[in-house]
């Protein structure tokens, strides 16, 4: 793949406004995110637990709505599904950046206000996955993906750090704030996006079609495998590594070295992507599973040694696997689901990867002050790397290929 090809997806109007879009609106989410959890844990007597709550308070919500979100992004304008949840989040991340601004906050606020964040996002993500096939050829899935992640990864090595600064310097809600206003931006720059037509059959019920989207996804043995894998996955990474993580970053390396630990990862997830423009994946599940367990590293890292250039390479490792399974699942998804439902898929993917974030987000505070941080956080990166080869088992998941372009759905 030469330069040239690699960078044609950008040559496409709309596509262009799409990844100006999603550029800013990561700006802002990188910062936010470490933002809204030392935000929490700036509340008076704030403890691992309370940030579990706020975390599961926004995945709850999106749980319970994925599906009708996909349904909703398979129906409407992609475009128009994403520019009203951009505008919601706005409203939401305004809102709790003026109460962690004013000394308002309050844990049932954030959590409530985390909760709406959720619900829209329920909407968006199934959009922002499926809208892709539309903006660029066929020919242009892997380069397309590949840009994506390349803006979104190069926003998070520094992303994080500068948010940890932020916080530092000024405190949690003008980097919340700051977010808040991306969003609006983001939505701004979708409005030039023009998709093309899309063919519809027979007008169904909303029942119908989700039955339809379950049909597919439960006869498709590499779909739900692996699904069912990031179901665990997804917990252990969201209890352990970002609830725990903080917790023992703040007793250990430090707030402004926890955001180098996660501007590593981030670091190792862009250099995997610019191999990725000149290398064609093949076997994009096999490869993606095999390199997705390096994740298990920095949470075992944290519960052996938390010393912080130790955490740094691991994450830079973990990021670069990271980066490879995500191609490999989108091409995967992209390639061999038909159009016409791929958002109603992609919504049971993400309700399949998320439902047990929550319990993983609420667990681990107790579990970890119960047990001790150290033996749950061994534990942890040991099962986490264990799940992903047992996924390779699957002759499904080690086998799909990537598809010729004749053969693509669509």
């Amino acid at each position: 793949m030469t330069w040239s090809s690699a960078l044609a997806p950008l040559r496409e109007a709309g596509f262009a406004w799409y990844f100006a879009s999603r550029f800013v609106n990561t700006l802002g989410v990188m910062m936010a995110s470490i933002a809204l959890t030392f935000a929490v844990l700036d509340l008076p007597g704030a403890t691992a637990t309370d940030l579990g709550l706020v975390l599961a308070a926004r995945t709850l919500p999106m749980v319970l709505l994925m599906l009708w979100g996909g349904v909703l992004s398979d129906r409407l304008p992609r475009t128009l599904v994403l520019q009203v949840s951009n505008l919601a989040s706005a409203l939401s991340q305004g809102l709790i950046a003026a109460l962690v601004l004013t000394g308002r906050a309050e844990l049932w606020s954030l959590a409530a206000l985390a909760a709406v964040q959720g619900a829209v996002s329920a909407a968006g993500m199934p959009a922002m996955a499926s809208v892709v096939v539309q903006l660029v050829p066929r020919s242009q899935l892997q380069p397309a993906n590949t840009l994506l992640s390349l803006s979104r990864n190069g926003l998070t090595v520094l992303g994080p750090t500068v948010g940890a600064l932020i916080v530092v310097a000024l405190g949690p809600g003008w980097a919340l704030a700051i977010d808040a206003g991306t969003w609006l931006v983001s939505a701004l720059l979708l409005v030039p996006v023009r998709l093309p037509a899309r063919e519809r059959g027979a007008t169904t019920s909303m029942v119908a079609e989700l039955r339809e989207g379950w049909t597919f996804f439960r006869t498709t043995g590499w779909l739900w495998t692996v699904v069912l894998a990031f179901g665990a996955l997804n917990a252990i990474h969201a209890g352990a590594f970002l609830t725990l993580g903080p917790v023992v970053a703040e007793d250990t390396i430090g707030r402004q070295g926890w955001g180098y630990v996660l501007s590593a990862e981030a670091l190792g997830l862009v250099a995997m992507g610019v191999v990725l423009l000149r290398v064609r994946l093949e076997r994009p599940l096999l490869w993606g599973m095999a390199c997705i367990a390096a994740a298990g590293l920095p949470i075992l890292i944290l519960g052996l040694d938390p010393r912080l250039a130790v955490l740094v390479v691991t994450a830079f490792v973990a990021g670069a696997g990271i980066e490879v399974f995500s191609l490999g699942w989108n091409l995967a998804m992209q390639e061999n689901v038909d159009e016409q439902m791929l958002s109603r898929v992609f919504s049971y993917d993400y309700l399949g990867s998320i439902i047990a974030i929550p319990l993983g987000q609420i667990a681990y505070g107790p579990l970890g002050e119960w047990l001790g941080m150290a033996p749950v956080l061994v534990a942890s990166g040991v099962a986490y790397a264990a799940i992903c080869l047992l996924v390779l088992c699957s002759r499904s998941v080690r086998t799909l290929p990537r598809r010729d372009l004749a053969d693509v759905a669509g």
